[in-house]
């Protein structure tokens, strides 16, 4: 695989942005030709919800969705399930900006695509994803890849700067995890948050610990995001090797440099997914049983 400089993709000032604030988006990640294959591929696993009934291993569907009209939310686990979003995820540019931002041996932790349909793409409440998987480091984050612009009125990702050097809030209710924060209780002054926006093409790359969320997409344009979850090759999930398999599965998760079987320890503040959630499935299961909903009541711009 071709290798480019990490400095010729991610300037020191990017660098020191996302130290800072947590987030930062770069441009021209992916070429039009990239966006087509992805594009390609997409409408593909799109065209299997024709015939669901229900949500698979693959595809989540939403609400709305009958299989005369097919609306899916998210496509689950795609650089497993499909061999371009499996390319994708070792593009040198791509690697090149990880590279700078957490370092050269690099693990793909887990993917998905939330296509946020216009006018009915469903929101996400406010939480961190270190709240679902806590590593043995904080070396960990999430590539944004804007499969369409993100623009300010297409239920845009929203993230509070800063708020990867703070605690690690509750996510549960009564008892169990629901995969998001009491917005009223937390504390969180969400005036502060800012719109994640780009050119199909870009990447934004957040921090694990970062507060985000999305209002639903009200919008006539689509929002499709796709997910890569990304861990330096020695963070390692503390809820254990069941969650990664065997070694030659660990392996098969490497996009760039070597694996390590010796995980680097940092003190982070941790908090565990358990009790589970009462209802599994994705984030949007788990997440319609939370009562107090910030994007429930509030448009995506607040």
């Amino acid at each position: 695989m071709d290798t480019l400089n990490p400095a010729s993709v991610v300037s020191d000032a990017q660098l020191a942005e996302y130290r800072e604030k947590g987030f930062i988006v770069v441009e021209d990640i992916f070429s039009a030709d990239d966006l087509k294959q992805m594009d390609d591929a997409l409408n593909g696993l799109i065209a299997e919800a024709r015939d669901l009934t229900e949500h698979t291993n693959v595809i989540d569907l939403e609400p709305t969705h009958t299989p005369e009209r097919p609306r899916v939310r998210r496509i689950k686990e795609p650089f497993l399930n499909h061999p371009v979003f499996n390319e994708m995820a070792k593009r040198p540019k791509l690697v090149a900006a990880l590279t700078a931002l957490i370092g050269p041996n690099l693990r793909m932790h887990g993917s998905k695509i939330n296509l946020k349909s216009a006018e009915y793409g469903s929101p996400v409440e406010w939480h961190q994803d270190w709240a679902f998987y806590p590593h043995t480091n904080d070396d960990v984050l999430a590539v944004g890849v804007m499969l369409d612009d993100m623009t300010d009125d297409n239920g845009p990702l929203l993230c509070i700067p800063g708020s990867h050097t703070g605690p690690t809030y509750d996510h549960h209710q009564d008892g169990h995890f629901v995969g998001a924060i009491d917005p009223e209780s937390s504390g969180i002054d969400f005036s502060t948050a800012e719109k994640i926006t780009g050119k199909a093409g870009s990447c934004s790359f957040h921090h694990v610990r970062m507060m985000h969320g999305s209002g639903q997409n009200t919008s006539g344009k689509d929002r499709r995001l796709l997910l890569f979850q990304v861990a330096a090759a020695d963070a390692w999930d503390i809820r254990g090797m069941d969650r990664i398999g065997s070694w030659d599965q660990f392996k098969k998760t490497m996009i760039a440099g070597e694996p390590t079987n010796e995980p680097r320890v940092v003190v982070t503040p941790i908090r565990l997914p358990y009790p589970e959630p009462l209802k599994k499935g994705s984030i949007y299961e788990s997440q319609t049983l939370v009562k107090n909903k910030y994007f429930g009541s509030k448009p995506a711009a607040e």
